[in-house]
């Protein structure tokens, strides 16, 4: 079953990167869609069905968690599934993502290995 993946960080190049790693690691990649921002994340999830949100921590105007925040007061988008792409990992951003209900956190730079490990992980064990 292919799924569907939204890519949120102002990095277009890490965007680039992130969808070239899981398409190089056999994940079941279907639509990719890309968003520069957490408001543009907001409206692309208004717009089209989304298996799988990968994003970053530290984005211009509303940061990671907050965008997670928003998502988690539409009904629509509830459970679906949030993995952290970021430099930041500490314990504290890790307990604070794990309590939004932020199902994995890779540290960038990463191996396209953990993404698709992490990917296939969390798809395959959605109550995880």
């Amino acid at each position: 079953m292919a799924y569907n993946i939204l890519i949120v960080d102002d990095s277009q190049t890490m965007r680039k990167v992130i969808q070239k790693s899981i398409s190089l690691s056999g994940f079941d990649l279907g639509e990719c869609w890309h968003a520069a921002n957490a408001l543009e994340a907001l409206n692309l999830l208004e717009s089209h069905w989304i298996d799988l949100i990968l994003t970053d921590f530290n984005m211009p105007g509303m940061n990671g968690f907050e965008m997670v925040h928003e998502i988690r007061k539409n009904e629509k988008y509830a459970t679906t599934p949030v993995i952290l792409i970021s430099t930041q990992s500490s314990e504290n951003i890790i307990k604070e993502g794990t309590t939004l209900g932020i199902r994995g956190f890779i540290k960038k730079p990463f191996h396209p290995e953990s993404i698709c490990y992490l990917l296939r992980q969390t798809m395959e064990n959605p109550n995880v």
